[in-house]
């Protein structure tokens, strides 16, 4: 079974829809989504995703399933709560004019100079008791994610068994979860069997990148899944199409037209 992850394109965050190049980006993968072989799509409700996923769907004549766990990941930090873990947002926190209070976080969004003095934040197990984390309802979200597609993959024959995987009846299909950087960044970490905070820092996936994960079976009745493409934009690069730059930050701090 090969699982592929595609990020919506180039984001209007607020709209929650495509930005004019997001749309050539989208059109561009459904013009090269036949060669990925599909049979079954899932995606994230928000628009964003859907809107993305409207043009492959459309070059496929297939139909998409959309589920509420993939949307992008929603836990929030409350730097209200403590001072000390407000550092790990510190150029980036906004107060509500009217209350004067911090407004919530995307938790998994900080610094480098924060988790750089944390490594607990790359620990499969300590990353639950870092600051951040306990003062924000991450721990419940990621629980919820990882246990929705723990179901999926049960459904689909894989069963979870500590580090690996028992495969109760194998299969061939070609699935693709049309949704989102974050929560692709989850759900490879359940894969892996490591901190999402791992792959919260340390990759990054431009709009409309197709990440594919296969299931291997050496032994008989004992799966596991490897990631054998990451973050590929193949269709852009085929039509001479710069990936923008949504989910990255400067390669130098001095270039002020990329986002810091």
């Amino acid at each position: 079974m090969k699982l592929i992850f595609i990020r919506h394109g180039d984001p209007n965050y607020e709209i929650d829809g495509l930005t004019e190049k997001g749309q050539r980006e989208a059109q561009l993968l459904a013009d090269y989504i036949k060669n990925y072989n599909i049979d079954e799509i899932y995606m994230s409700p928000l628009g964003r995703a859907q809107q993305t996923a409207e043009y492959s769907l459309k070059a496929l004549g297939k139909e998409a399933v959309t589920y509420d766990w993939l949307k992008e990941f929603p836990a929030q930090f409350d730097p209200n709560l403590s001072e000390s873990a407000r550092q790990a947002y510190k150029t980036e926190l906004k107060t509500d004019p009217k209350t004067g209070r911090y407004e919530t976080r995307i938790v998994w969004d900080m610094l480098p100079s924060y988790y750089g003095r944390h490594p607990e934040l790359f620990d499969k197990n300590a990353w639950r008791n870092a600051e951040p984390v306990i003062y924000s309802d991450m721990c419940k979200v990621y629980d919820y994610v990882v246990s929705s597609f723990d179901d999926f993959l049960r459904e689909q024959g894989y069963e979870k068994d500590g580090l690996i995987f028992k495969v109760n009846k194998s299969n061939d299909k070609v699935i693709a979860f049309f949704c989102h950087y974050g929560i692709t960044s989850v759900l490879l970490s359940y894969l892996w069997n490591v901190s999402p905070f791992v792959l919260f820092q340390f990759i990054a996936l431009a709009p409309t990148s197709v990440t594919i994960v296969a299931s291997e079976e050496r032994e008989k009745g004992i799966g596991t899944f490897r990631t054998i493409g990451m973050g590929d934009i193949t269709h852009l690069n085929i039509a001479g199409e710069e990936p923008s730059f949504s989910a990255r930050f400067c390669e130098r701090y001095e270039n002020k037209n990329e986002r810091h």
